[in-house]
């Protein structure tokens, strides 16, 4: 019937655009959009070429020292000629030497701190006895006496004889030292305390604070 008929839908014409970008034929992309909507990837950059210095320092020199040829880098020869200026007084070059030697103390620290302190074992020996009987006998000691009524100490095997050292022996002793260093208060005690009639000892000039 003529009310019902409807007007034919026109034909989509041939190669124009949808919603997707593409051609309604199913054609390549309308010209001018890419068919990548994040562009080209870029090319890579190139790797940074070497400047002029770290050339040189990469190159090695052969010096001649005491006859003998060593191989050493650019660097070392510089860390030398520096080391030389600074020494010969030239303020660039001490700045730098000192620059040097903090980096080197900090890096000691680090380490020390790391590896902790190593426990220090002290190792202590009796006093022989051996030699006691030896020194009655050559007159360079005789017993204490002080302790007349028990001239002994220490119980069992430890029992020993009290002795003091002879003067002559000691004097010849305090003759014979060849130190320059000069007896501190404890060494004078411990001397006396050990001699019979320490009083008559003569000290040598400077032996003695």
């Amino acid at each position: 019937m003529a009310g019902n008929s409807r007007p034919p839908r026109e034909a989509a014409s041939e190669g124009a655009p949808e919603a997707n970008g593409k051609t309604s034929d199913g054609g390549r992309f309308q010209k001018g959009q890419s068919g990548n909507p994040k562009g080209r990837p870029k090319k890579p950059a190139p790797p940074p070429r070497p400047s002029a210095m770290d050339v040189i320092i990469d190159r090695k020199l052969t010096l001649t020292r005491d006859g003998v040829p060593r191989e050493i880098t650019m660097e070392e020869a510089l860390q030398h000629r520096t080391y030389q200026e600074a020494i010969a007084g030239k303020r660039m070059a001490e700045r730098e030497v000192l620059k040097w030697i903090r980096k080197r103390e900090a890096w000691f620290a680090k380490q020390n701190a790391t590896k902790g302190q190593t426990p220090i074992a002290l190792k202590f020996s009796p006093d022989p006895d051996n030699a006691d009987a030896a020194m009655l006998i050559l007159g360079i000691a005789s017993p204490d006496p002080a302790w007349a009524s028990d001239s002994y100490y220490g119980s069992g095997e430890e029992r020993r004889l009290r002795l003091l050292l002879e003067p002559w022996a000691v004097q010849q002793a305090l003759a014979r030292r060849r130190s320059a260093t000069a007896f501190d208060s404890r060494d004078v005690t411990n001397i006396l305390r050990c001699t019979r009639d320490s009083a008559n000892l003569v000290w040598p000039s400077g032996r003695r604070k």
